[in-house]
Order: structure tokens, then C-alpha cells, then sequence
């Protein structure tokens, strides 16, 4: 039986591309047991090219939606986890975008593919062919993260180029940075009073443009704290976890967790095929 190895290798993109691409990771799974690993909600909206087999992906976990086969997939802001079915091997690379990154690369603001998961190359045309090809014929992480570079400077030239590069009011990205820097912790009206706005004008111009409300996306950043906290290789017990992320108490958590990966913490653990390995 072949031993399993994780290999994940992040790097960060090109200078002129860190507005819009806040990172790479390239992954590489194998000898795992099969299973479903559990995507979880983030602050990115998150592109996925595989260098194997297709990806086998679902919009939830444990309810019923319906698997999805993509040679490469992307998605907005989630409020729940999607389900990728694999059978303990996984090739590919994983781009994370900021808000911006939509418009500037894909050409539509981040709203528009909020809770969705469609092909990329609906979004970036030939670009999405050229690149998967580009990626698999790379043989060194190194080169796959200049391909990217590459072709994702492509693809936020021709935006500029067809103007379809439309800047965040500077509020909401305002109200953004401030809800990341905080990881959540921070009043939304606390927010909207220090940019001169009303919570409620706040909120709508924040959901058009992102596709969830300022207070949903920092239930969003919280759990993604406490995520990160859990998936660690000696993680915290989880009343620490809880505290540390800015939840008011396990319970708390407890109830965010079910609502973002449709288990149960203990549950999630259990199932969760990806932790410790490596």
C-alpha cells in the first residue's frame, strides 16, 4: 500500500497582481484514504485547476446536493462548505481572489457568483484552456506559479482594455479591509458610522458588490479563524478555539459550525480525511 504524502506549496502572485490575487497554493494528495473533504467559506473567492482527474465537487455537504464533474472550477463567497469527492488523490492548484479580483479578472463583480461554482472557462474563455495546458505541462511548482502570473496578467490586461475594470466604492472596500483586519471581531454599525454611512446603506452597497451582507461575511471570517485553528496539526481544545476566534462561547461556535459545514465539529474531525495528513 502506498504511503500517503500531502504536499502543498503556496506562493504569493505577482506585485502587480496582489490586488486582485491574494494567493496560490499547489497541492498534490496521494495514498489517502477516499473520502469527501469539506471546503469551508472564506474571505476569497477561490479558483481550483485541476492537473488530474476531474474534480468531483458539490455545492454542500451531507444534503443531498448534486456532484458536478469540472477540469477546473470557480466560486464566489459561500456561506456554507462545498463537498469535493476524491478517492485519496488530488493534483492541482488552488488561486484565491480578493473581491476585486472579480472585476478585474473575471469582469463581473463578486455578487454575481456568490453561493455558485461554474467552469472557468466561462469566465476567462480561451485564457482558461491556455492556462490549464500551460499549468500541465510545467514541470516544477515554480513554473506553474510563473504560468499563473502570466496569464493572470493577461486576463486583468484585457479587462482594463475592454474597461470592464470597475473599482469598489472606496467605502466597501473600506468596510472590507476593516472586517478582515478584524477577522470578524468588529461591529458592522461600528463600521458603517466610521465610513459616514447608515448601517443599512452600508449593508446593501456591501451585498451588491460582494454578494453577502458586511454582518454575514464576518460570521464568515470568524469561522474561518476557528477553521484554521481546528485544522492545525496540534490543534486547541475547542472552548479555546472558540475563545480566540471571537465567538461568545462553545455553543456559539458550535451552531456556526453546523451552519457552515453541515456537521457537527466532532463530526467534521471524524470525517475530515485531510487533517494530520502530511
Amino acid at each position: 500500500m502506498e504511503d500517503h504524502t500531502v504536499t502543498g506549496i503556496g506562493a504569493r502572485p505577482a506585485p502587480a497582481l496582489r490586488e486582485y490575487v491574494d494567493s496560490y497554493v499547489g497541492f498534490d494528495l496521494r495514498g489517502l484514504p477516499a473520502g469527501v473533504h469539506c471546503g469551508p467559506p472564506s474571505r476569497a473567492l477561490t479558483a481550483v485547476i485541476s492537473l488530474s482527474d476531474p474534480l468531483e465537487v458539490a455545492a454542500g455537504v451531507d444534503d443531498g446536493s448534486p456532484v458536478t464533474r469540472f477540469g477546473s472550477v470557480a466560486g464566489g463567497l459561500m456561506c456554507r462548505s462545498v463537498a469535493i469527492h476524491h478517492d485519496g488523490r488530488q493534483l492541482g492548484v488552488q488561486i484565491s481572489l480578493t473581491p476585486l479580483g472579480a472585476r478585474a479578472v473575471y469582469g463581473l463583480p463578486a455578487a454575481e457568483l456568490a453561493h455558485r461554482l461554474v467552469p472557468l472557462d466561462e469566465l476567462l474563455g480561451g485564457l482558461a484552456a491556455e492556462l490549464v495546458d500551460r499549468l500541465r505541462s510545467a514541470t516544477t511548482w515554480a513554473a506553474r506559479f510563473t504560468a499563473l502570473d502570466e496569464l493572470l496578467l493577461r486576463a486583468v490586461g484585457r479587462g482594463a482594455g475592454e474597461d470592464r475594470v470597475r473599482r469598489l466604492r472606496p467605502e466597501v472596500a473600506e468596510a472590507w479591509r476593516r472586517l478582515v483586519a478584524a477577522r470578524g471581531c468588529v461591529p458592522v454599525g461600528a463600521v458603517a458610522a466610521e465610513l459616514g454611512w447608515s448601517r443599512r446603506h452600508l449593508t446593501e452597497r456591501f451585498r451588491g458588490e460582494l454578494g453577502l451582507s458586511p454582518k454575514t461575511f464576518a460570521r464568515v471570517l470568524r469561522f474561518e479563524h476557528a477553521h484554521r485553528l481546528a485544522a492545525a496539526r496540534d490543534p486547541l481544545p475547542w472552548g479555546d478555539v472558540a475563545a480566540v476566534s471571537g465567538y461568545a462561547d462553545q455553543a456559539h461556535l458550535v451552531r456556526d459550525w453546523r451552519e457552515f459545514t453541515g456537521r457537527s465539529p466532532t463530526a467534521w474531525r471524524r470525517g475530515e480525511v485531510l487533517l494530520g495528513a502530511g
